[in-house]
């Protein structure tokens, strides 16, 4: 056990985590010189093309030094904000963590919250300055922001390049001296964390597990304690590219069980699994539960496919834990799922995962946030969606969620950003100076505004160059209303949304408008209005497309045209009665995009 060593890498998006993992797999030699190619650990399509890590990725490296062999754990983690629960379950099978931060953009938002995250599991933090063999690189300058945040010395920060393989000796011997061996004790009674899972469609599930206490061989009976299931551990073993079976395993060790299990709902990260035989007193306190910020509803197409879409979302839930849903219906696009994410970058890889990985298409309706709403008698009731939303004389006041939002730029674009959390109806909490140049803004925000586009405007106002993370921050009382959609006086559910008073009027009329461009003329006018309970606040009319019944008519009486287009308006009235109107899929998506 002593020469075990697992350890994580975090660091902001785009500072080069995957690229310098590919290094240390290379010098371990743990890819042959074949195998090579870029990202090794993003397995992916799409984390490949977005260049972004979605997943949380384990392996096993074999380091030699001084003649002794040491067993690296390493698990590389995702970058972006939305992923970083994926982050506090890596933290939680490690003992160290290297924190990368790239020379060339020094500390970022999501720096210092991940440096916080393994700061509280106690683990040792190696700094790491990535990037060196850019020009553009500021080495001293972020050198002195690394020294400011961890109150460390000088030379504890390891100067590397994931493109050139500078520093990664250094790296490696770092990580040997100065990240602790797991504690545990191989005799006791086993006990395994699970920290994550995959399904494979001939293996059944496969969990990801790290051993605090005990040894497991393949063979013996296990049982997960949350669950309470028993199973045979058919194969055990490490991770390395591919899955490297083992005779036995023991305290400290990470590794994966296969004991074909089928159904989705028997593993649950954060689980612990002991020996049947002999169990252990108490389950490990795995991870907090994950409380997704941002509630959209997920609809098949096809109706036929609503158990194909449920199976799907729980083979997906299985690889990404942060993910929940339930089923719920609309009267516009049949039955589905609330689903919750953890944030609108979340929610778009799992649209895209639905449909590559299960062959999934399907459509997601406006996205909102979750709501407190007390009544007059005094409930309290959580609403996830504004078709939940009690009667407007039933209802006393409702709160919205708010988060403390930390935004790190350069002081040049403090003013527009400035602006643009105002705009959103934020409230400066303080801002002070990293180093130099560079600037922490501390906000509390009203978390409905920021789900939409924040993140898109905050980048292209600050030319790529601010970073932002959040977290919650409680629940504030809020003016705000319902916004339904009418067609033809007709509610469409999936199209209304809660909104703030004070932006109702506004985004009314923006959506009227943009229907009004995608719903297809009908033979009878449509009108498309936005209301707040009884009151209409915009509206647009979609014209009929009408046959010229008077062309046969030349000359002649005018009463005789005046007949004719009187038995028109009586069939066009018909029509209107039983005709219903079709709002196009692109109209949904439309008004997700609405800047």
């Amino acid at each position: 056990m002593k020469n075990i060593r697992n350890f994580c890498i975090i660091a902001h998006i785009d500072h080069g985590k995957s690229t310098l993992a590919d290094r240390l797999l290379e010098r371990t030699q743990t890819i042959e010189a074949r195998d090579i190619q870029a990202q090794v650990l993003d397995d992916m399509d799409l984390e490949r093309e977005r260049g972004i890590t979605i997943k949380s990725h384990a392996i096993q490296m074999k380091y030699h030094r001084d003649n002794e062999e040491y067993t690296l754990n390493l698990i590389d983690t995702p970058g972006h904000v939305d992923f970083s629960y994926e982050v506090s379950r890596s933290i939680a099978a490690c003992e160290g963590a290297l924190l990368i931060v790239d020379a060339t953009q020094g500390i970022q938002a999501q720096t210092i919250s991940n440096l916080y995250m393994a700061i509280e599991h106690d683990l040792a933090i190696i700094p790491v300055m990535n990037k060196m063999d850019m020009d553009s690189a500021m080495p001293d300058e972020v050198e002195d922001q690394i020294v400011d945040l961890l109150g460390c010395d000088r030379s504890e920060v390891i100067r590397a390049s994931g493109k050139t393989g500078m520093g990664v000796d250094e790296i490696l011997d770092a990580i040997v001296d100065k990240v602790p061996a797991p504690k545990g004790d191989p005799e006791a009674p086993l006990q395994c964390l699970i920290f994550d899972s995959v399904f494979i469609s001939f293996r059944g599930i496969i969990a990801y597990f790290k051993i605090i206490n005990g040894t497991i061989k393949p063979g013996e009976q296990v049982k997960f304690v949350n669950t309470g299931k028993e199973y045979e551990a058919n194969e055990i073993g490490v991770l390395k590219l591919d899955m490297i079976p083992q005779k036995q395993l023991s305290a400290g060790n990470v590794g994966y069980i296969i004991s074909g299990i089928k159904t989705s709902k028997e593993v649950k990260v954060g689980d612990t699994i002991t020996h049947v035989a002999r169990p252990c007193n108490k389950a490990i306190s795995g991870f907090e539960e994950v409380k997704p910020m941002v509630f959209a509803g997920v609809y098949p197409i096809e109706t036929e496919d609503f158990e194909n879409l449920r199976t799907s979302l729980e083979k997906l839930q299985l690889n990404d834990a942060s993910l929940t849903f339930e089923p719920e219906s609309s009267a516009a696009l049949g039955f589905g799922f609330r689903c919750g994410f953890l944030g609108m970058l979340h929610m778009e890889i799992v649209q895209e995962r639905l449909d590559r990985e299960f062959d999934m298409n399907v459509i997601t309706t406006v996205p909102n946030v979750s709501y407190k709403v007390f009544t007059t008698k005094g409930d309290e009731l959580e609403v996830h969606n504004p078709s939940g939303l009690p009667d407007i004389s039933e209802i006393e006041h409702i709160e919205e969620p708010y988060i403390r939002a930390s935004i790190i730029t350069q002081s040049t674009y403090i003013g527009p950003i400035m602006t643009l959390c105002l705009d959103k109806r934020g409230e400066l909490v303080k801002q002070e100076y990293v180093s130099g140049n560079r600037m922490e803004l501390i906000f509390d925000m009203p978390l409905g505004e920021i789900v939409f586009d924040f993140y898109d405007k905050l980048k292209s106002i600050s030319k790529g160059y601010a970073s932002f993370d959040y977290h919650m921050n409680g629940y504030r009382p809020s003016k705000l209303v319902k916004l339904d959609i009418l067609l033809n006086g007709e509610g469409v559910d999936a199209l209304s949304s809660l909104i703030h008073f004070d932006n109702a009027y506004a985004l009314g009329r923006r959506m009227c408008e943009k229907l009004s461009e995608l719903i297809p003329r009908q033979q009878f006018d449509i009108a498309i209005q936005a209301a707040i309970g009884a009151k209409i606040i915009a509206r647009e009319t979609v014209k009929q497309v009408r046959k010229d019944v008077t062309a046969k008519c030349y000359g002649g009486d005018i009463s005789r045209k005046r007949k004719l287009l009187e038995k028109q308006k009586r069939g066009k009235k018909r029509m209107k009665q039983i005709g219903n109107v079709e709002v196009p899929q692109k109209a949904f998506l439309a008004v997700l995009k609405l800047d």
